[in-house]
């Protein structure tokens, strides 16, 4: 018996494999004459059960074939029934089959029922198509069984993962559905808040109180929880993901509904939970005035469009509706990476009149910023251009010096030249009392545009201040994501260190809306949000990843997190506002601050003094002119082999 059980899974492993490897349209054809094998079995199913007798053949059966056949072959093809994949069978392709199904019904019960056939039973017309219906769904469904449960899991030779999905509702149903189809995952069950549907069972799948959740990963072996709740708001993404510290699963997740291609939930659409999702927050409204007053219609210069903040700003630009987009960098492949990404976003969105200029330039060039401004009529300016790691500009203040100070001074010098209306320099939290050099380059820089708002012209400058931005090259996120791949340590440099965090696509929308209320000199300030621990951090993404820290409470975890010390010129908190004396603006996210700096006729001869200083010492002392609360110890630098020592000017 055993043999013949071994010797039928063969051959039935060896048809589907023949199946699988026919052309796409050898396997319409083919389901195609299956089906037509089930018209007949259900018609001569519902005639021997209308006469209460089992008849092969006679003459009803045939007239009754003849119009079935004439009705079902053209209806099952322009309702798609032969374009859908089997192996993806689930909610969508039995809905494809019942839209079929109500036309042949409809179809049928008006020719054999309500105008009659001669010798064919009127209540075969009702009889048949159920029959049918039932027949060709328990057909798809034991085909896709066939595929995937059956030839799928028979290749697949690894180690099956069990999962759960958190969320029981339609997004979850049909992730469940998708998932089948992946040999590598095992669908547990659901997890909901829902306590009313605890106990209950979805297709087959057991829904679970979400309150009960470590109890489920423990007993059933769980690695992967999958979150699929596209539309919940930030707060409450939160702290379902905080349910999840201490249990070593991998928690992925569905992106929002509007973001998934063609509203179909597939696997391929899950992805690694990121820090983002935890820090982020729920979207405010851009108030769409505010938006367009810089933009519109208007030519739009942006210098540094290819770091992480110039990026964004180029996509929302272009997406507002610049007239024309020029993209200033000093970085080839930066500047390569978003025209390109922009010219596809274009295309793809079916947008008209941006055009996008890119030019390969440094800001420290006063007379090709100039020509770009002039060449190009520039009426915005959004000035991203800056270095900003902290511990290489630390080991290369006179090339920072330079970049920073010097360069926003010649670009601010050239668009008030060529009367640009509107000039946004992007600025830091750094900047506030700082205790390194690039804080204290990007004061100075703040200090250059604020003298200049008090010039006689008819610009308007502003900057916008604002803290960290998830994902960018100089965040700590990559690099906390790197340490883990590597199984750790992750490094820290103090415990109590705590920071401010935004997402990129919400600070460069702040920055574009903070712009559009400029009227001069103002200094605007990002709502941040709550400042975060670093720590507190590493630790949620180490949980993130499935793994767990390891420390003195628990000596058998998966990653170290190690303190490194603070670096030179560090801070252990940073601020946002010089005084105390914030206020409100048109955004609720935005604040504005009045600010004391630097007069343009004592500032300009220490401007001028910096742009020609030959030595490090010299140049700090002078910078601390220019930002007299800037506190740094010299002493670090003085002496040490300092890269790019050359003269500035």
């Amino acid at each position: 018996m055993q043999i013949l059980v071994s010797s039928g899974h063969r051959l039935l492993m060896a048809f589907l494999e023949w199946a699988t490897a026919l052309a796409r349209v050898q396997k319409r054809l083919f389901v195609l004459v299956i089906d037509l094998a089930l018209l007949v079995l259900s018609v001569w199913v519902a005639y021997s059960l209308r006469i209460n007798d089992w008849i092969l053949w006679d003459n009803a059966i045939r007239k009754f074939l003849i119009g079935a056949v004439l009705i079902m072959v053209p209806t099952f093809s322009m309702a798609g029934v032969y374009s859908v994949i089997f192996r993806y069978v689930g909610i969508g392709m039995m809905g494809t089959i019942i839209r079929a199904f109500i036309i042949y019904g409809t179809l049928t019960t008006t020719l054999y029922l309500l105008v009659g056939i001669r010798e064919v039973p009127r209540t075969l017309g009702v009889l048949q198509p159920i029959i049918f219906f039932i027949l060709i769904a328990g057909s798809r469904i034991t085909i896709r069984s066939l595929l995937v449960d059956l030839l799928g899991r028979n290749r697949f030779t690894g180690n099956t993962r069990n999962v759960m999905i958190y969320g029981a509702g339609d997004q979850g149903q049909r992730l469940a559905a998708s998932l089948r189809s992946e040999p590598q995952l095992r669908v547990v069950g659901y997890l909901d808040d829902d306590t009313r549907l605890a106990g209950q069972s979805l297709d087959g799948l057991r829904v679970y109180d979400s309150r009960t959740l470590k109890a489920c990963v423990t007993r059933m072996h769980i690695s992967d929880i999958l979150l699929a709740l596209p539309n919940i708001n930030q707060k409450r993404r939160t702290e379902i993901i905080e349910l999840f510290n201490g249990l070593k699963v991998s928690v992925k997740t569905l992106p929002p509904v509007v973001d998934i291609v063609g509203g179909q939930v597939s696997f391929s659409d899950v992805r690694p939970v990121d820090v983002v999702d935890l820090l982020g927050r729920d979207q405010v409204k851009p108030h769409e005035l505010l938006l367009g007053r810089t933009i519109v219609g208007k030519n739009v210069l942006v210098t540094g469009a290819g770091g992480s903040i110039g990026m964004e700003l180029c996509r929302q630009i272009v997406s507002i509706g610049a007239r024309k987009l020029v993209l200033f960098d000093v970085s080839e492949y930066g500047l390569y990476a978003i025209e390109g990404e922009l010219l596809s976003h274009i295309k793809a969105h079916g947008l008209t009149g941006a055009e996008i200029v890119p030019v390969l330039g440094t800001i420290t060039d006063g007379e090709q910023i100039s020509r770009v401004l002039h060449q190009h009529g520039i009426d915005t300016v959004y000035h991203a251009a800056a270095y900003k790691h902290v511990p290489l500009v630390e080991q290369n203040p006179l090339v920072a010096i330079r970049n920073n100070v010097i360069g926003t001074l010649s670009t601010i010098e050239m668009a008030y030249r060529q009367n640009v209306s509107d000039f946004i320099l992007v600025s830091t939290d750094k900047a506030v009392r700082p205790t390194n050099v690039m804080g204290a380059t990007k004061r100075a820089a703040e200090q250059i545009l604020q003298a200049y708002s008090q010039r006689p012209g008819h610009g308007r400058y502003s900057m916008v201040r604002f803290g960290n931005v998830l994902g960018s090259s100089g965040s700590v996120v990559p690099l906390f994501q790197q340490q883990i791949e590597n199984g750790g340590p992750v490094t820290l440099t103090n415990r109590e260190v705590s920071r401010y965090f935004m997402t990129i696509p919400e600070a460069a929308s702040l920055v574009i809306q903070a712009g559009g209320q400029a009227k001069g000199g103002e200094v605007f300030l990002l709502d941040m949000g709550k400042p975060i621990k670093i720590i507190d951090l590493a630790r949620t993404m180490i949980g993130l990843s499935g793994l767990t820290v390891r420390d003195a409470d628990n000596r058998d975890g998966d990653i170290e997190i190690e303190e490194v010390g603070l670096r030179p010129g560090e801070k252990i908190h940073e601020e946002l506002l010089l005084g105390n004396n914030p206020q409100k603006t048109q955004h609720p996210r935005i604040q504005m601050a009045i600010e004391g700096f630097l007069p343009w006729p004592q500032l300009e001869p220490l401007l001028n003094r910096l742009e020609s200083v030959r030595s490090v010492p010299d140049a700090l002392a002078l910078l601390q002119e220019v930002v007299p609360e800037f506190e740094h110890r010299r002493d670090e630098l003085v002496g040490a082999p300092i890269a790019g020592q050359g003269k500035l000017g």
